[in-house]
């Protein structure tokens, strides 16, 4: 019978021995010693290899598996064998083994001392370490889960387009999109979308509940490692849904993700502990277990003032009400001021963007950012303005153009009486669970200023 590694190891080992079995897999090492060789295989299926031990006696092509390189690809049959005093539980016994296809000799890999950054310029190869398998597994895991949460408390899907006549943020970071002779295609300037949240609110207006999960684009000269050009969000829009009850949703999800890795990526996170954060498993499992605790703006810059006046350094230490909290700030938040996770809430309309409720204060809006140890920003959210006449005023005060905004404008026109909704970045997701510094390290393959190779 054929098996995958992980159905080997998962099982009762003592249920297979002397069992028959084909395995189909990639080299990972091949040891020969002339009458025994040694292979260590993986197939993908999990980080554990399986050593199966060949025979000069037993194959007739001795010399043949004994010339397969790293990573080739190879099909082996043989019988399990109990090994309880080795350090893997049990080994194949080969019987026949056959090269699918031989690998060349100068397999980058082969080399055990490539740093993050080679293995970043070998994209395409980067997935065959065991750092990057353990990553992408958990990436698959958070992706699924998402889905799995949105499903299970009816929410719609919306496919969000990815071009748009429209810069939802008003940032002006965002890339054109240009025919090759020079004639807009669409008939008016046309972008790569930041957001799917503007036709979000629309089907929210319909559906009740509806989520967005996909690629957006940001043209940001940023080389930190915190930055993508090409990067994904996940969007969800809810109807009658006010800034308290969103925030509720958005801790809901977050430990709802979290807690499917928790569940289904022991090894993975194991391993990722060993190699990123040793404390990585406790620090998820405490945000799972822990409540979020909510913060005024206006009490955060307080809170952040006075660390100031008793001695603590930012790199910016000039704290006052309407300033744009950098990371550092974030960090401090939940990290030294709450040890956890932390919703800021209700900013300053001026740092926000223009869609965003307004208070009956009239300097703030009602939007939340949800502050993570290690992190800092991963999610962020607000109400909408449902009033046609305020979200035009604040329209022309930005000086955006209203004309491209309309169809969105006349939303309020129509029965929109509450909307609020949220965006998670994923590679930052993914970096939090699993304890990577780098950004570019969570994405298959990361686009980001200078660099557009695979």
């Amino acid at each position: 019978m054929q098996l995958k590694i992980k159905e080997i190891f998962n099982q009762d080992y003592v249920k297979l021995e002397g069992q028959k079995i084909q395995i189909k897999a990639w080299v990972r090492s091949n040891r020969d010693s002339k009458k025994i060789g040694f292979l260590v295989l993986n197939d993908g299926s999990s980080l554990t290899n399986l050593q199966a031990v060949y025979r000069v006696d037993k194959i007739d092509n001795y010399e043949e598996i004994a010339a397969a390189r790293m990573w080739a690809a190879v099909v082996i049959e043989g019988v399990i064998k109990l090994t309880p005093t080795a350090k893997q539980p049990l080994e194949l016994e080969v019987l026949n083994a056959q090269i699918l296809k031989q690998s060349d000799e100068d397999f980058l890999l082969s080399n055990n001392d490539l740093n993050l950054e080679t293995l970043r310029l070998n994209a395409h190869l980067r997935p065959r370490t065991n750092l990057f398998h353990a990553i992408m597994k958990v990436r698959a895991t958070l992706a699924f889960a998402v889905h799995e949460f949105m499903n299970q408390n009816e929410y719609s899907w919306l496919a969000a387009p990815l071009f748009t006549g429209n810069d939802a943020e008003g940032a002006g970071e965002t890339f054109s999109i240009q025919k090759f002779d020079n004639e807009e295609f669409f008939g008016k300037q046309t972008h790569l979308s930041v957001t799917g949240q503007l036709q979000a609110e629309a089907y929210a207006q319909a559906f009740g509940n509806v989520y967005t999960f996909g690629p957006t684009f940001r043209a940001e000269k940023s080389h930190t490692n915190r930055h993508l050009a090409e990067f994904w969000m996940i969007e969800p829009e809810m109807a009658f849904v006010d800034l308290k009850g969103m925030q509720d949703i958005v801790e809901d999800l977050v430990k709802h993700v979290i807690k499917a890795v928790l569940e289904k990526n022991q090894q993975e996170l194991e391993f990722l502990a060993q190699r990123n954060d040793e404390n990585l498993i406790k620090k998820l499992q405490k945000v799972v277990e822990s409540k979020f605790e909510r913060i005024e703006y206006k009490d955060a810059v307080k809170i952040l003032a006075d660390a100031v006046k008793n001695g603590h350094q930012f790199e910016n230490n000039e704290i006052f009400f309407g300033m744009d909290l950098g990371s550092e700030h974030e960090r401090y938040m939940c990290e030294t001021y709450h040890q956890g996770p932390v919703f800021l809430q209700n900013y300053p309309k001026d740092i926000k963007a223009f869609y965003m409720k307004l208070n009956d204060d009239q300097q703030t809006v009602a939007s939340t950012d949800l502050l993570i140890p290690g992190v800092g920003e991963l999610v962020g959210g607000s109400q909408r303005e449902d009033s046609y006449e305020k979200l035009l005023k604040r329209c022309q005060e930005l000086k955006m153009p209203i004309e491209s905004l309309q169809w969105y404008l006349d939303l309020r026109r129509f029965g929109y009486y509450m909307s609020s909704g949220f965006g998670i970045g994923f590679e930052r997701l993914v970096m939090y669970v699993t304890g990577v510094n780098n950004i570019k390290d969570t994405i298959p393959f990361p686009r980001s200023h200078g660099q557009i190779e695979f």
